[in-house]
């Protein structure tokens, strides 16, 4: 395993990570559970993806259960918090009540002392920036958190979050995961250039498109019946970003012809185009196999030519979008 720092923080991080969104404490029992966790730190991952809403706060006790018998400072525990955890007025988004609520609720459930990583899982209009970032800096200088970041913020988001850090001269957020994967590039054009600016460093989610860069649904054929995209409960978020259209699925299965003639699965391709770019710390995959992690950790360190990544650019042709 290769390990990374994120942007131009001193943690480091696995190439490779493992979350928890839709597995564990939902699709994945409790016992492959804690299964997947400890054979993925058995095998170098040392970063561990979750937020408090996933499964309603069952994934967080779960990765606590799985993590119970390994070193603490062996790894770098990430949740997050912003989605409604109840009925009340306060139950959500990020204002100083609900954060400090949910990071107590949180560590309970981790059963830890503190989160490596603590991140907003969206932005909150409703709360002043000076209102969440003081609450982050308390957090840290209480040692519940060593870390804070942001999921899916605009660039102009994070760059005044830094900007309202300096002014208070409190710690600014280190981190941004957003959906980033070889369909899905918007990043490129305006949030990882203000992340470069304010050494933020990206910890990517969905980098196989939701399994569809797993190459495994062909264009114009039956869904495989045990595939995310055939269960309804799930693949809400598949159909919603137009993944499976036929278009789509037929340049998959010419990245998946590039992906062969590197000596990669379509899965490890996938990864490893997303870990080209220097502001990539890891990507966070998701298993319902011990197999499947086992073969996505083979990405890690692996080095795509300039040329395939010309090919790659040829093949999607309109998805790539205009670079800043």
């Amino acid at each position: 395993m290769q390990y990374r720092r994120i942007g131009k923080w001193g943690v480091k991080v696995s190439e490779v990570s493992l979350g928890s969104w839709l597995t564990h404490g939902g699709s994945v029992d409790e016992k492959n559970s804690i299964k997947q966790v400890q054979h993925a730190f058995e095998q170098g991952v040392n970063f561990f993806d979750n937020a408090n809403v996933y499964a309603h706060g069952a994934s967080e006790t779960v990765v606590g259960k799985a993590t119970k018998t390994i070193k603490r400072d062996a790894i770098v525990l990430a949740t997050k918090v912003f989605f409604p955890m109840g009925e009340g007025p306060n139950d959500k988004g990020l204002s100083r009540k609900h954060v400090f609520d949910q990071c107590h609720a949180s560590l309970k459930r981790l059963g830890t002392d503190y989160i490596d990583l603590y991140q907003c899982h969206r932005f909150d209009p409703e709360v002043p920036m000076e209102e969440l970032v003081r609450t982050m800096d308390d957090l840290t200088r209480q040692g519940k958190i060593l870390y804070w970041g942001v999921s899916e913020w605009s660039g102009s988001q994070i760059e005044d979050a830094h900007r309202v850090a300096k002014e208070l001269n409190a710690v600014p957020p280190i981190s941004n995961q957003p959906c980033y994967n070889m369909l899905t590039r918007n990043i490129e054009s305006s949030v990882i250039p203000a992340c470069e600016r304010t050494g933020v460093g990206q910890v990517v989610f969905s980098p196989l498109a939701q399994g569809v860069l797993t190459g495994k649904y062909l264009p114009e054929k039956p869904l495989p019946a045990d595939s995310r995209a055939a269960d309804s409960k799930v693949n809400v978020f598949m159909m919603g970003r137009n993944l499976m259209a036929n278009e789509t699925l037929e340049k998959v299965q010419r990245l998946g012809a590039l992906a062969s003639e590197s000596g990669l699965t379509m899965s490890q391709f996938a990864l490893a185009w997303c870990l080209r770019h220097p502001n990539v710390a890891s990507v966070i995959i998701g298993a319902t196999k011990v197999s499947q992690i086992d073969e996505n950790i083979k990405a890690a360190g692996v080095k795509l030519s300039a040329d395939t990544l010309d090919k790659v650019d040829s093949i999607l042709g309109a998805s790539v979008p205009a670079r800043a």
